[in-house]
């Protein structure tokens, strides 16, 4: 018989799905690759902007519709004053375990242009649908210090006539003040001057971290090479089986089982003889 029974065509079909099983397994493990080189790119823009000088707004951003992902993090610079009476909210936004809003303030430079602030977050009050209390924003000429964030995209829907919004989806906000607005990047407050006695709670520089994706990389390409060596062991399987009357077959069966026997310990040998008593 000897490999004779490999020219079937149910192995060719069993060699297919092993292949397509390793390039699936290819597959995921680029795509955690790729999410490693993301989550290693955020951590590289932190470290280089998270904590670089403030250079001037209308600098990092000379177009209303300006924003490149490298400057994700990016401290910038502003004076200007608050518009308060179009301040918004953004609900639903979870820190540190609990959920709440984040406060919204559209804030005009000196040339009319506004740019959005991010204030920072306020729990859910005694109403599940509003904070108890918001911190008011300064009155009057304020010099503010934020970190570039870029707008996000629509997610649910607004309650506009409320002062709230499902994300922080920068063309609505400019919709709604009816001015020029920043409509590609926002900022989180870093710092105002002057400072006000109390203001929402600021949002935590984020930490380092690239997650277990190099490990599930890994994990992925052991898997689609495990396909292959199931698959070998599958047709030496089979192989013994089909060529079981072949002499050379039987002496080698009969070496197999003569090692076995050797590697049992004592406790097993003695497991066997109670089982068969």
């Amino acid at each position: 018989m000897g490999w004779r029974f490999l020219l079937h065509r149910r192995w060719a079909g069993y060699l297919a799905l092993t292949v397509v099983f390793a390039l699936v397994c290819v597959l995921l493990a680029m795509w955690q690759l790729a999410r490693r080189d993301e989550a290693v790119a955020e951590i590289n823009r932190v470290e280089s902007n998270y904590d670089a000088a403030p250079i001037p707004l209308t600098e990092a951003l000379p177009q209303l519709d300006s924003y490149d992902e490298s400057q994700e993090w990016l401290t910038v610079e502003a004076t200007g004053r608050y518009l308060t009476d179009d301040q918004l909210l953004v609900r639903n936004r979870p820190l540190g375990g609990d959920v709440g809003f984040d406060v919204l303030v559209p804030f005009e430079l000196d040339n009319g242009d506004v740019f959005v602030v991010d204030r920072g977050w306020v729990p859910t009050g005694q109403q599940q649908n509003l904070p108890d209390a918001i911190p008011p924003a300064p009155e009057g000429t304020v010099s503010i210090v934020v970190r570039l964030k870029a707008g996000e995209p629509q997610f649910g829907s607004g309650d506009l006539e409320n002062g709230q919004l499902a994300s922080i989806e920068l063309p609505v906000v400019a919709e709604q003040i009816g001015r020029p607005v920043f409509t590609a990047a926002y900022g989180l407050l870093a710092s105002e001057d002057p400072a006000p006695a109390e203001r929402p709670m600021a949002m935590p520089k984020p930490q380092p971290d690239e997650g277990a994706h190099l490990s599930y990389t890994f994990q992925w390409f052991c898997f689609g090479l495990l396909g292959f060596v199931g698959l070998g062991y599958i047709i030496r399987q089979e192989y013994r089986r089909a060529n079981e009357d072949d002499p050379e077959e039987q002496e080698r069966a009969a070496e197999r089982e003569r090692k076995r026997q050797a590697k049992r310990t004592d406790a097993q040998i003695e497991d066997e003889i109670l089982d068969n008593s």
